[in-house]
């Protein structure tokens, strides 16, 4: 039995599976669509804090610029670098620095030389001094650049310092300013506050040089810097969304200075997995109501069906037709009141149906039986009338009187067997069950059979392991003289006129099978007509002159009732194989 075998399973898995895929599909649905929501909320931090950066950027370079300017502007700093004297300009320009706090503030001469460095190294204020920066400030442009530091990119603004005389068509130019600021590790610091918590990352030349993130992972940031657009990067075991913005907007992102914002896909999960699990823990409650659910339906479409099929498996199990379907089980079920209806109604009709075949077969039954017997008590009733008027004659002779007395008593028992082959085959069968050794029990039967008459021999092959079985050995007895005696009568040509089989004999056979004990009885008769085949174990048929057509229905009767099968096949003009099957335990049936 598969567990689709019942419509009660059919409509729980499919009810239940219908509500798993659709709540398994919501939340596939939702999850994904969480997902989704969750990389564009991403996206538009990343955008903000890119936008961001770029203000800074602008808002930056204004601001150092006018500090530039204002320093440049000082009546103290020009009259310090008129003099030309490094000191005093230093001594200067050292107050203005702290009043900025720049990180670097660099003051030539009109020739390019440097009189002050502050915040940086002589060497690296040459280096300042001799960047065309300088040398577009000493021609009266303002300039800004960056440039590459050891822990940052130094953001460094120049602007020209001059005084302008009244009536002179160019102002004499004295020197130049420098301002710097450095954009290091601090600054991403505060940037990554401002944005919300996005990393920050400042490069130049394919090198990191500042960040929020450990020196340790500026090499795999380092790639990021030539790409355009949002991209992924794995760094510290964290997967980050990475996004370049160039800080010039005079060289291109692949070699100039670049600022990289990012923010933690891994961070962003970690947030979803709160509402992830909330959503599973949702579905599996779903999914268990559901389940309750899809049972409850179930049952309670298929409680009134099980009702139904309940008494038709009685039904069918005991061939009881009484049985009906109780309609108040159905009350709330207008299809399953209709289909109950139905049955009990057509058991009715089926039983109605049975009674009239079963007193027609009873009628018919009684006609062929009488005219059986009629048929058989006749002739024996004709010789012992012939019988009667012969001894009647005055002059009858003692020889004559001898042979009338036979005819009677040869009638009379003739009758005595019809009348109790009618008997046994109409009565119930009352077995006396006990050990039986069925090859001792074959030999009686072959002797018994023998002496009914004159016909072929029987020979006896019997297996000598056959354990004896649990039967009626006077029951068994008789069905099986009865069956060697017909075997005998196809032998010498019963059923066919002018027909005998010559040599041979009549076989009677015994095989251990099992648990079942086998035995066989073959002849090489007449054999049976394939149309008589089906039919020789039916009452009264008979194709033997003189037979009553009783003695296989009453062998068959007793095979069965111990328990056991009877089979019979044939050929015709070739034998006829009866077989006959019992259990080793007795297993009496009702007869």
């Amino acid at each position: 039995m598969t567990i689709l075998s019942s419509l009660r399973s059919r409509i729980f898995l499919g009810s239940a599976l219908l509500a798993v895929l659709s709540i398994g599909v919501a939340l596939f649905v939702v999850n994904a669509a969480v997902a989704d929501q969750a990389e564009r909320t991403l996206e538009r931090e990343l955008a903000a804090a890119a936008s961001m950066v770029d203000n800074l950027r602008t808002s930056r370079g204004e601001t150092y610029m006018q500090m530039a300017r204002f320093i440049a502007d000082a009546p103290q700093l020009k009259a310090a670098v008129d003099t030309n004297d490094p000191p005093t300009v230093a001594d200067v320009a050292n107050q203005y620095q702290s009043q900025i706090k720049s990180n670097m503030l660099v003051v030539t001469n009109k020739k390019g030389d440097a009189l002050a460095t502050l915040g940086t190294s002589a060497r690296e204020a040459i280096v300042v001094a001799s960047q065309a920066s300088v040398r577009s400030a000493l021609g009266g442009r303002d300039t800004s650049m960056l440039a590459p530091q050891p822990d940052g990119i130094m953001q460094l603004v120049t602007v020209p310092l001059y005084i302008d005389y009244r009536g002179a068509q160019r102002p004499d130019i004295l020197g130049t300013v420098s301002v710097g600021f450095l954009l290091d590790n601090a600054l991403a610091d505060q940037l990554k506050q401002q944005t919300a918590g996005s990393d920050i990352a400042f490069g130049m030349g394919g090198q990191i040089l500042a960040s929020t993130l450990p020196r340790a992972d500026y090499s795999a940031l380092a790639g990021r810097m030539r790409t355009s657009g949002i991209s992924q990067v794995v760094v510290g075991g964290e997967e980050y969304a990475v996004l370049p913005r160039p800080l010039s907007t005079e060289t291109a992102i692949a070699s100039g200075p670049v600022a990289l914002i990012m923010r933690s896909r891994t961070e962003q999960l970690r947030l979803l997995l709160p509402i992830r699990t909330g959503l599973i823990v949702t579905a599996v409650v779903a999914i268990i109501l559901a389940i309750v659910f899809s049972f409850t339906i179930a049952r309670t479409i298929t409680r009134p069906i099980a009702s139904i099929t309940g008494v038709m498996r009685e039904v069918a199990a005991t061939g009881d037709l009484t049985r009906k379907i109780a309609l108040s089980n159905l009350r709330n079920d207008e299809d399953a009141q209709l289909l109950a209806t139905t049955f009990n109604t057509l058991t009715e009709s089926v039983a109605r149906f049975q009674r009239e075949i079963s007193q027609k077969e009873r009628l018919t039954s009684l006609g062929r039986l009488s005219t059986v017997i009629a048929h058989e008590i006749r002739n024996p009733l004709m010789i012992i009338k012939a019988s009667l008027h012969a001894l009647r004659q005055p002059d009858v002779d003692s020889a004559a009187l001898r042979e009338a007395i036979t005819d009677i008593d040869e009638e009379v028992a003739r009758l005595n067997r019809i009348v109790n082959e009618v008997l046994d085959f109409a009565r119930p069968i009352r077995f006396d069950l006990s050990p039986v050794d069925v090859n001792a029990l074959c030999r009686e039967s072959a002797t018994a059979a023998k002496a009914s008459g004159p016909g072929p021999d029987i020979e006896l092959d019997l297996d000598g392991s056959l354990r004896p079985l649990t039967s009626d050995s006077e029951r068994l007895r008789l069905a099986l003289v009865n069956l060697l005696v017909n075997a005998r009568h196809a032998m010498n040509g019963d059923g066919a006129p002018g027909v005998r089989r010559g040599g041979g004999a009549v076989r009677l056979v015994t095989r251990a099978n099992g648990n079942q004990a086998q035995i066989s009885v073959v002849d090489e008769g007449v054999g049976i007509a394939p149309q008589d085949l089906t039919h020789v174990f039916d009452p009264y048929f008979t194709t033997k002159r003189g037979g009553t057509g009783l003695g296989l229905p009453i062998a068959k009767n007793i095979v069965e009732g111990l328990g056991g099968t009877i089979a019979v096949s044939s050929s015709q003009g070739q034998g006829t194989e009866i077989r006959i099957e019992l259990p080793m335990q007795g297993a009496v049936l009702n007869s």
